[in-house]
């Protein structure tokens, strides 16, 4: 809908003096109504619930009311809710915004939001550069240059990935609470280079959730305990869960997460966002504290598939640093949205597994009108019994993924350490568990099993790690997902991404009862996830998954999904339900 119509709809309605910033004068608004709708009429915005909001900078731009800002800044209708990269550049394009203000808007956000109010707790550090970047970036603005395609826009890191500034990479854990790279990552780079605002970075599991087995996610010594915002005793899910939670509680306007086994899909499904962890190499882990070399990635996080798609394109590319995104030459894309088409399911062939449900029967329901509805907007389901054959629910190769993920985690780690320098706080793993045993904090809830595990392991030489290497990939890749693949002439499978979010506890840890990440996560292969729907006040997510570098096609049909359903609610912080 064109933005000229919604307003002057809210005009001729009489709506504009119901709404919470009705505190503007209306003598002010009246004066410019007509000017409004002059002007608005050649003008085409996309927007979503963003009418009265433009109405209000309009008055800031003609009238400078610096009370007004002022209100602003308290009123809880916060002025970019639900906002996206496109709208934001066209607030820049139109003079209707700085790069400052928008930083200084979303700053403002974190401390009202996430450090005190419900305390959501998604944030270790605000970047103290943010707004002096901001101040450069609207210098670039006024001269009119080339910008980038995340010029001006507010991002999230989760802190396992490095930015060479004044915030240090921590991964959660006390043990690098003053660790400060030497370098960018490469994610942090290619942000730069887009004009991106690296705002801050955000809690996770520790570790990236490979400290032990069961602790809760959302977790870290540094960080505390995160909070999922649409209920706050309920969990997150992780280890990407900062990342997620900024993003829904619109602490920013995308998010990065990491992925080695469910982090970014889960946290995704448990928040109401979309998220994509991409194909193992599409994006470059070089900088970015490390579990398992097979299996790791870094992927976009935010609230809709196109913002999703901006961020996906402005992140690739060969890096030298990265043997894995070799692979992607010729296969990666600069520009993912134009990929996403309305009408993107019409005629495609879409695997269900059907077999997998019975674990909760309401997802289960809420599965079925998912399926109708990618029925009726033209995709063909086609009902599967399993993917993985080498066992019932592919355990067996899971096993394989454990062994694998050990091994590559003793292996990185002391890379990574490596990387840092002389200054690094611990040379190799076993270090890193004597500082973490020694740190009373650290202790307070969880154990170091994984980690232990991972320090018994052998080299990458050893016959037991290149065996489970091989059988994981061949389970997974060509007798799995390739192979059904084939078999049924699918263009992606659907599953349900998760349990729905479970109340936190850090006595017990986690209880997850269904998670279809596995497929995707050991293949190495793409998968994203897209809001479903609620159970009860939690939001659950659906997944599409599929062949290596088939993120064209699974956006296609992600987007298509998202915009004929519209399942996305912002969270409303509730304490309990």
């Amino acid at each position: 809908m064109f933005l000229s119509q919604q307003i002057i709809t809210t005009i001729n309605n009489n709506n504009l003096f119901n709404d919470p910033l009705s505190y503007i004068p209306k003598s002010r608004v009246t004066s410019v109504i007509n000017f409004m709708k002059k002007y608005l009429m050649g003008h085409y915005i996309i927007m979503k619930k963003f009418t009265f909001h433009i109405v209000y900078a309009f008055c800031l731009i003609f009238f400078g009311s610096c009370e007004t800002k002022k209100d602003l800044s308290q009123n809880t209708n916060f002025t970019l809710n639900e906002i996206t990269i496109a709208e934001i550049h066209n607030g820049y394009n139109d003079g209707i915004y700085t790069v400052k203000e928008i930083v200084s808007q979303y700053i403002d956000r974190i401390k009202q939001i996430d450090q005190s109010g419900p305390e959501i707790n998604s944030i270790i550090i605000i970047n103290p550069d943010a707004l002096s970047i901001a101040d450069s970036l609207d210098q670039i603005q006024k001269q009119e240059k080339k910008k980038g395609p995340l010029f001006g826009i507010p991002v999230l890191l989760k802190d396992n990935i490095d930015t060479h500034d004044k915030m240090p990479t921590t991964a959660g854990s006390r043990v690098l609470k003053d660790s400060f790279p030497l370098k960018d990552s490469w994610v942090a780079k290619k942000l730069r280079e887009s004009g991106a605002v690296i705002l801050g970075k955000t809690n996770l599991s520790e570790w990236a959730n490979y400290r032990a087995s069961y602790s809760s996610s959302g977790w870290s010594g540094v960080g505390g305990q995160t909070k999922n915002p649409y209920v706050l005793d309920r969990n997150p899910c992780g280890s990407s869960s900062g990342s997620a939670v900024a993003v829904s509680a619109n602490l920013c306007v995308i998010a990065i997460g990491t992925e080695t086994w469910g982090s970014i899909m889960c946290p995704s499904n448990a928040n109401g966002i979309v998220g994509i962890k991409p194909t193992v190499g599409l994006w470059s882990r070089s900088g970015i504290i490390p579990i398992s070399y097979t299996q790791d990635t870094a992927g976009p996080m935010s609230r809709t598939v196109i913002d999703a798609a901006t961020l996906l394109g402005a992140i690739t590319g060969v890096d030298l640093n990265d043997d894995k995104t070799k692979e992607s030459k010729n296969r990666y894309h600069n520009d993912y949205t134009k990929f996403l088409d309305r009408n993107g399911l019409s005629g495609k062939r879409i695997g269900y597994i059907k077999t997998m449900e019975g674990k909760n029967h309401r997802v289960d329901k809420m599965m079925q009108l998912a399926i109708k509805d990618l029925e009726k907007y033209g995709a063909e389901i086609i009902e599967l019994n399993k993917i993985v054959e080498s066992s019932p629910g592919g355990f067996g190769a899971e096993q394989n993924s454990l062994e694998v993920m050990a091994h590559e985690f003793k292996d990185g780690l002391k890379k990574y350490f490596d990387s840092l320098g002389k200054n690094a706080p611990v040379a190799n793993l076993e270090e890193a568990i004597e500082a973490t045993l020694a740190d009373s904090i650290e202790m307070l809830y969880f154990n170091l099993d994984r980690m232990n595990n991972a320090q018994s392991k052998e080299s990458l030489d050893s016959k037991i790690y290149k065996k489970s290497l091989q059988n994981m990939l061949e389970a997974f890749r060509e007798n799995g997902i390739d192979r059904v693949m084939d078999k049924h002439n699918l263009d992606a499978i659907v599953s349900p991404t998760g349990s729905p979010a479970w109340k936190t506890d850090l006595i017990n840890g986690d209880k997850y009862y269904i998670s279809t990440t596995v497929y995707a996560a050991l293949s190495g292969y793409p998968n994203i996830n897209v809001p479903m729907g609620f159970i009860g006040n939690v939001p659950i997510g659906i997944s599409f998954y599929g062949r290596a570098w088939s993120e064209p096609l699974l956006l296609e049909i992600a987007y298509s999904y998202e915009q004929n359903t519209n399942h996305r609610k912002p969270p409303e912080f509730l304490v309990s339900d």
